[in-house]
């Protein structure tokens, strides 16, 4: 019996006799998860990738970013255990190493993608996809499918026009493919990204600065929170350069040049960490008449649909909010509505995150800014302390704590947290909240003692108050 898994592509024969009941186009996090929950359904699905299965995620994004994270504070906890009786002589660090262990991981899970996709029934085409209408999508100008329905979940792309000669500067995917670590990393931008990467390189020996325009890192985040991840970045060695002028990126022998304001900074290697966008090019849209929304991103509305019938968009590629869990959330919230009947939507106000830098920012819920603007009047919790760990090693490190609270109901808001394990709290925490937890519910917790985590528990003191101007 043949794999349904095609290298080769079906014939255009093949595919009009046999109609889809929908195609997906790309095999990200959001694709796969799409698909494989309409052929749970029932549904005959199909699935273009020009590509590897898994996306940006899993192989050039959240999993191996956070492997490197993982390697980095390997390095910080060997500094640290010498108070803890532990000598550990001559440690080296070999990029080449990990990059050779990653490798193997990734093509592990990319395994597990096809494998679930062939369990699941979905027929793999690989090419580029264009849509020719609302019923047809062709793979690579050659063949053709035809399906009742078009999923769009092709994500997004590293931007590449924020400066002149930036083309000369390396990509996130281009970073994670090294084996020799660079002595000097310019690093442009301030989102999640490039904070993410300029911590982590820093820790593994890297010299490290850092571009932006604005005056704080991590825009869209709480502002305190903010400023503390600033500080702790700066704690940490790496330079950060708010308010930059950023001109233009040359190469000038062995270094790449980053111009900023009167100023020429030399490196081994620059990160272009400004931002991506939604990745449209060549799947036919503006033909096909789907409204693109000003940065590009396709338009849809809560049900994740297009301005066309029977297509349909979700992930990064509809710019809502650009995270891995959110894709397939909105993927499997589509599916289920279109071959079972349900009317579910995704409530993106109540999803947590976390910036993977050293320390991890986490939240989840309004920042404080955000919550001044749709509430009368707030109550502010703060806590800042050094964490055990950190406090016997000698360390001066500190975790931060905030917590956001409605006065009129007492239900809490938004939760922020800065320092080590803080996803692995806030993802826990994110029940509650998305519950519509109160203060009280917070107060009559017991606490698990002693962690980190009981802190939160334990706030009683108001920091301050804020009402709306």
């Amino acid at each position: 019996m043949n794999s349904p898994i095609a290298n080769a592509h079906p014939t255009a024969t093949e595919s009009t006799n046999a109609p889809f009941d929908l195609v997906v186009i790309g095999g990200g996090s959001g694709g796969v998860a799409s698909a494989r929950r309409a052929a749970a359904h029932g549904a005959k699905v199909a699935l273009i990738e020009k590509d590897r299965l898994g996306g940006t995620c899993v192989i050039r994004g959240c999993v191996p970013k956070k492997l490197m994270m993982y390697a980095a504070k390997f390095g910080r906890e060997l500094a640290e255990a010498a108070p803890y009786g532990w000598t550990v002589d001559n440690a080296q660090f070999s990029l080449a190493t990990w990059q050779a262990n990653k490798r193997v991981e990734i093509d592990r899970l990319e395994g597990i993608y096809n494998r679930m996709l062939e369990n699941s029934a979905v027929v793999v085409y690989r090419g580029n996809a264009s849509i020719r209408d609302g019923r047809t999508v062709m793979v690579d100008d050659v063949t053709e499918i035809h399906a009742k329905r078009i999923l769009i979940a092709t994500g997004a792309r590293a931007n590449r026009h924020a400066v002149p000669g930036i083309e000369q500067a390396m990509t996130s995917d281009d970073l994670l493919d090294l084996s020799v670590l660079p002595k000097r990393l310019g690093v442009l931008g301030a989102g999640y990204i490039a904070l993410e990467f300029a911590s982590i390189m820093q820790g593994l020996g890297s010299e490290v600065t850092v571009f932006y325009r604005d005056q704080l890192p991590l825009r869209g985040f709480d502002r305190g929170m903010r400023a503390k991840l600033a500080d702790a970045l700066v704690a940490q060695g790496v330079c950060l350069m708010p308010g930059s002028a950023m001109r233009s990126v040359e190469k000038q022998d062995h270094a790449t040049v980053v111009f900023a304001g009167d100023t020429a900074f030399e490196f081994d290697a620059v990160l272009n960490a400004t931002g991506r966008s939604p990745n449209v090019h060549g799947l036919g849209l503006e033909a096909l008449g789907v409204a693109l929304a000003s940065d590009g991103a396709i338009a849809v509305n809560e049900w994740s649909e297009t301005s066309v019938p029977n297509v349909y968009a979700v992930g990064d590629v509809t710019n809502r909010m650009a995270l891995t869990p959110v894709a397939i959330a909105e993927g499997r919230a589509l599916v289920d509505n279109l071959f079972t009947g349900t009317q579910r939507t995704v409530n993106h106000a109540s999803v947590a995150t976390a910036t993977f830098t050293m320390p991890p920012l986490s939240t989840v819920g309004l920042t404080e800014e955000a919550a001044a603007e749709q509430y009368g009047a707030l109550r502010i919790y703060e806590t800042e302390f050094r964490p055990m760990k950190v406090a016997f090693a000698g360390g001066t490190s500190k975790t931060a704590i905030k917590v956001i609270v409605d006065d009129a109901s007492d239900r809490v808001l938004g939760v922020h947290m800065l320092g080590d394990d803080s996803p692995e709290i806030i993802q826990a925490l994110a029940v509650a909240v998305t519950m519509g937890a109160t203060k009280a519910d917070l107060d009559r917790t017991i606490a698990v003692h002693p962690t980190t985590a009981e802190e939160l528990v334990l706030l009683r003191e108001v920091s301050r108050r804020v009402t709306r101007a």
